[in-house]
């Protein structure tokens, strides 16, 4: 008899013989009937067994105990009508026990299954074989696994060819700290592991491949947060012979394809806003949609009033800006006390509160604005009665940080945020270059492959900092998902760029010589965007960090639990390597 999966049996079953091999999930010993719940991966089912009818089947699992492994054969019966379980698939069946042994024994669980008792996050990775028999840590691998298979086929539908890049590969300055590998053979040299197959899939275009795609593993040696890890993979696509528009829609797509994998159907094409845009806004280049709170300029409306702190921020070229929340007049001076100091954090001297009550509008310091001032101010913010805003007055970057930071972090608080919504945009048109006060020198926005807009090649030597790049992210409920741009396919703009990021040639040469050369034998203009599977499964699953999407995660220092790495290595084979370790410094 084959082995049937337990959450497969139905009513249609009834009467039919079937073979379990499974997971013991509860037991319950009901006047010496034994009930047990059998879980596989297809699901649960219920098992009796009758000590009259079958007694070595009684007595065989008498010591069973929570996640043994056991083999049943019986008979599918219907449940009693007050038994009937609707929270399961299979809770109008019961399977009735006629033989039995144990195939596996468990040892006491550190933790709960089924999510009773909550373990802490480093118990359950130091035992993620236990953690991944939870259903929500289960659904989620089947999730990302349906992800992964309908994305293959969109691509293959698109005509699409997988190809993939080495992982051995040689270091190059993309953003993070390259994860290196000692070579044995070639003593003091070092591979890389590859933070992107970023330069691969540009000569992958000039050797006329056209369309590419991967879902490949990336590795960058980082600080890590909830949605990082140091090894992380994505969906990896470049294209001949496009522009922005076409990769936006090819995205847009693949989206189309994959939400209605949990019931979510987004409709393109999705809102594009300029990066420009998003920070004047929202106050993010990433922002959240799921509110509709929006930054509000009110520079011209109170950058002249008698308030010093307005007056003064918009002479020295400032602005004063703010956003409105619903239903939050009554605020207190500690609720603000603690929005002052987030936009403190983001660079910003601190918040000021207007609000509208009781039909006055009131603002918190006093006799500075005129009542016609406060009326203009609150007119453009929309507020109504027992509406609150917060101004911000300072340098346009701070300013909008602050906003856009307090901007989310209101909207949960009062209940502004669409929790259950998905709201995808696009954010085009980044700084091509951002200036590093610690560096001293230019550095790239994206990475030093992304094209500047064409029209504004003029601004490399003049203004570096005004020029765009051909750049796009794809953005949703405010975490990037993806990234991409229109790559720079002649040799000289790229030598040019380089140079504007303190590249010289001759280290262009040692780190990049291989892309320039590829780029100077008839390279075809090309373009792409990489999808981070993980974020987007996390995102998709409901989940709070992509340590629930990934099987085998590390922790927030790097590290996996289960199988200790990173470790030591003994001194032969650092020998072998022609590596010396020095000692630990005494603690």
């Amino acid at each position: 008899m084959k082995r049937t999966g337990a959450g497969t049996i139905r009513t249609s079953d009834v009467g039919s013989k079937v073979r379990l091999q499974a997971w013991v999930h509860r037991r319950r010993d009901h006047g010496g009937v034994l009930f047990m719940d059998l879980r596989d991966r297809s699901g649960r089912v219920q098992v009796v067994v009758h000590p009259d009818r079958a007694p070595e089947v009684a007595s065989g699992m008498e010591d069973v105990r929570l996640e043994w492994v056991i083999e049943i054969e019986g008979e599918v019966a219907l449940r009693a009508p007050d038994a009937v379980n609707s929270k399961l698939p299979t809770g109008e069946v019961e399977v009735v026990a006629s033989s039995g042994r144990v195939l596996s024994r468990c040892e006491p669980l550190p933790f709960s299954i089924d999510g009773v008792g909550e373990a802490s996050e480093e118990t359950r990775l130091r035992y993620r074989y236990l953690d991944l028999r939870r259903s929500e840590l289960a659904e989620n691998l089947r999730l990302r696994h349906r992800v992964v298979m309908e994305s293959l086929k969109y691509f293959d539908e698109q005509d699409f060819i997988h190809v993939e890049t080495p992982i051995l590969t040689r270091s190059t300055p993309e953003g993070a700290r390259d994860y290196l590998v000692p070579s044995r053979v070639h003593r003091g040299s070092f591979f890389a592991l590859p933070q992107s197959p970023q330069l691969f899939k540009q000569i992958l275009m000039v050797a006329g491949v056209e369309r590419y795609f991967q879902i490949c593993h990336c590795f960058r040696d980082e600080d890590l947060r909830a949605d990082r890890q140091p090894e992380f993979a994505q969906i990896d696509v470049e294209m001949s012979f496009v522009e922005v528009s076409d990769v936006l829609s090819l995205t847009e797509g693949l989206i189309g394809r994959l939400f209605p994998l949990i019931g979510s159907e987004p409709e393109p094409p999705f809102l594009r806003l300029t990066y420009d845009d998003a920070m004047r806004r929202y106050g993010s280049d990433r922002p959240d949609l799921r509110t509709d709170i929006e930054i509000v300029d009110l520079t011209d409306a109170l950058g002249s009033s008698a308030f010093r702190g307005f007056r003064q921020a918009v002479e020295e070229g400032g602005v004063v800006r703010a956003i409105a929340v619903k239903g939050a007049a009554d605020a207190s001076r500690r609720m603000v006390d603690g929005w002052n100091d987030i936009a403190q954090q983001q660079g910003a001297v601190g918040v000021l509160p207007l609000r509208r009550r009781d039909g006055e509008v009131l603002f918190q310091v006093k006799n500075v604005l005129t009542d016609g001032e406060k009326e203009s101010a609150a007119q453009a913010l929309h507020l109504a009665d027992g509406d609150l805003a917060l101004l911000v007055a300072g340098p346009e970057v701070s300013t909008s940080a602050a906003l856009g930071a307090l901007r989310g972090e209101l909207a949960r608080e009062y209940g502004l945020l669409d929790e259950d919504a998905f709201r995808f945009l696009w954010v085009t048109d980044f700084p091509l270059v951002e200036w590093s006060a610690s560096e001293g020198r230019w550095t790239s926005v994206h990475h030093p492959f992304s094209s500047p807009r064409l029209d504004e090649l003029n601004l490399l030597d003049s203004d570096p900092g005004a020029a765009r790049s051909m750049t796009h992210d794809l953005i949703l409920n405010g975490t990037e998902v993806g990234g991409g741009s229109i790559r720079i396919h002649d040799s000289a703009l790229q030598k040019k760029v380089f140079g504007l990021l303190g590249i010289g040639e001759e280290e262009a040469r040692e780190r990049f010589g291989f892309l320039l050369e590829a780029l100077s034998y008839g390279a075809p203009p090309h373009g792409g965007i990489a999808f981070g599977l993980d974020r987007l499964v996390m995102l998709m699953a409901g989940a709070s960090s992509i340590r629930e999407v990934i099987a085998f995660p590390k922790t927030a220092s790097a590290v996996c639990l289960m199988t200790d790495a990173p470790s030591l290595v003994d001194s032969e084979q650092l020998g072998e390597l022609g590596i010396r370790v020095p000692p630990r410094p005494a603690s």
